[in-house]
């Protein structure tokens, strides 16, 4: 607390010390000096720039540091160095001098005024200085040299202005009159002596005029003649010269003539050649457009009736793989159904061969004779019930060769029945009545390949096991090959017949 104490001094020291310096703040703008004077012997200049002011202790002026313009006027007459009264009217461009002895000069007489003021007091001086240069000179100087009248004046002034501070920047006569009308006579003097000039120069260029007009007629006239002659000869020489012209064009025209019916015949000649080749080719490309569309006729055709037998045989095969799997399955449950039937006999006759064991082991009291007869009636009761058993689960494998071999004729005439369908093949390139059978051939034996692959059954194996089995008993019974003729018309006309004799046809 006691340190806070002793700091409030200084701080309301500090604060009036701020204050002070905010309410003593100046800012002299470029047109204008701030002098600021009291403490010092000198006061301080500030133009442009900031400044501080110690209230109550120093105080704060301004001087004007525009430019000003002053209207220099003869109030009354004066006299010129030839006596003759005159009245001028200038204007002169004034400021203070931008240097320090020039703004405290001025400041001592034109400190706190305004500019109109200032122009006030300096007026007086200038016209006193105007009036005196007036009367060194005379009428005729004032009036024909102006720009030295204005130096002049400014010269005598720029003496007393500097005494007050001011720089006089420029000084311009803006009229002179006189009371007498010298000045108007002095014009109409010197208009006179012009107009003088004038008449006596014009009267010199007329003569000159007429002189130099009838010399060059003279001139013209000569010329004229000799034009004529000139011309005269160059028509004459003209004339001879169209006549030469016109002997030397006929001859060419005519040459020209003959060259052109020589030239147009061999057009003729060249247009009729190219015409009668132009025919010839356009023949030849017509015949082998034809052919190109007799060729394309025939490929579309053979693709449409390919295509349309491809998918008549797709269809085909498609249906007979249907049907055949339908059999398959059904030949597949029916050997299930049999093997387990074999199945339960088998069982039934081991459980009737044991009974029997058991009743020949009960009845062994009997008679030893007996009971072995009893025992192998029974052994070859059960013998004849295993064999069966087995006979049951081969027959289960013939069943279903049984059922390929019914199935393929079937097969076959479900490939070969879109040909019957067919009126008439016409066949191009590698195609012939071979070619036909052997897609026929091929198309049965791509079911057959379906089976072993979908459903595990070689067709093949079996038919093989199946004729192995037949030629090992050497049986007599021998499946005749059917003999198939096909009548194909081939594209030249002609029949071709083929004779199919294999057991896979």
């Amino acid at each position: 607390m006691e340190f806070i104490l002793k700091l409030v001094p200084a701080i309301i020291i500090a604060v009036i010390v701020i204050v002070l310096l905010l309410v003593g703040y100046v800012k002299a703008p470029p047109d204008q000096a701030y002098i600021i004077s009291g403490l010092k012997k000198e006061g301080k200049i500030l133009i442009g720039r900031a400044g501080i002011r110690i209230p109550f202790f120093e105080r704060l002026d301004k001087l004007y540091l525009g430019q000003m313009t002053v209207d220099i006027k003869t109030e009354q007459s004066v006299p010129t160095n030839d006596f003759i009264n005159v009245n001028v009217d200038a204007v002169a461009k004034v400021r203070i001098a931008p240097t320090q002895e020039g703004i405290k000069l001025a400041a001592k007489n034109f400190l706190n005024k305004k500019a109109a003021d200032i122009t006030m007091d300096l007026q007086d001086s200038l016209q006193g200085n105007m009036r005196e240069i007036i009367g060194t000179l005379s009428l005729k100087e004032i009036n024909t040299d102006r720009d030295s009248f204005s130096d002049q004046v400014m010269q005598k002034a720029s003496k007393d202005m500097d005494k007050l501070g001011i720089e006089i920047l420029s000084c311009n006569i803006q009229n002179v009159t006189d009371e007498n009308g010298l000045i108007r006579d002095l014009g109409a003097d010197n208009t006179s002596l012009i107009k003088k000039n004038a008449a006596i120069a014009k009267a010199q260029a007329d003569r000159d005029v007429a002189i130099a007009q009838a010399e060059a007629d003279k001139a013209a006239n000569e010329a004229r003649v000799m034009s004529d002659t000139q011309i005269a000869q160059k028509n004459n020489e003209l004339e001879i010269k169209k006549a030469e012209l016109k002997i030397a064009s006929d001859t060419k025209k005519a040459e020209a003539d003959a060259a052109y019916t020589i030239q147009q015949q061999e057009q003729q000649k060249s247009i009729e050649t190219a015409t009668v080749n132009a025919q010839i080719a356009k023949a030849e490309r017509e015949a082998d457009l034809k052919k190109q569309e007799v060729e394309i006729a025939k490929q579309k055709l053979d693709a449409e009736i390919r295509a349309q037998a491809d998918a008549q045989r797709y269809r085909m095969e498609q249906e007979a793989q249907a049907d055949l799997f339908k059999r398959q399955k059904e030949a597949e449950a029916k050997r299930y159904e049999e093997e387990q039937a074999a199945e339960a006999m088998k069982k039934a006759a081991e459980a009737a061969k044991y009974a029997k064991e058991q009743e020949a082991a009960g009845i062994a009291a009997v008679g030893k004779a007996e009971a072995e007869a009893i025992q192998a009636k029974a052994l070859a009761e059960a013998e004849g019930i295993d064999r069966k058993a087995e006979a049951m689960k081969k027959y289960g494998q013939a069943a279903m060769v049984e059922m390929v071999m019914q199935a393929l004729p079937e097969i076959a005439k479900n490939v070969a029945e879109p040909l019957s369908k067919v009126d008439k093949i016409t066949m191009y390139g590698e195609g012939n009545s071979a070619k036909l059978l052997q897609d026929i051939v091929n198309g049965t034996t791509q079911i057959t390949e379906g089976f072993t692959e979908g459903m595990g059954i070689d067709v093949k194996a079996l038919l093989s096991g199946l004729l192995g089995a037949k030629v090992a008993t050497g049986s007599d019974d021998k499946s005749q090959p059917s003999s198939t003729v096909i009548n194909i018309n081939t594209a030249d006309g002609k029949n071709a017949a083929e004779d199919t004799d294999s057991p896979e046809a």
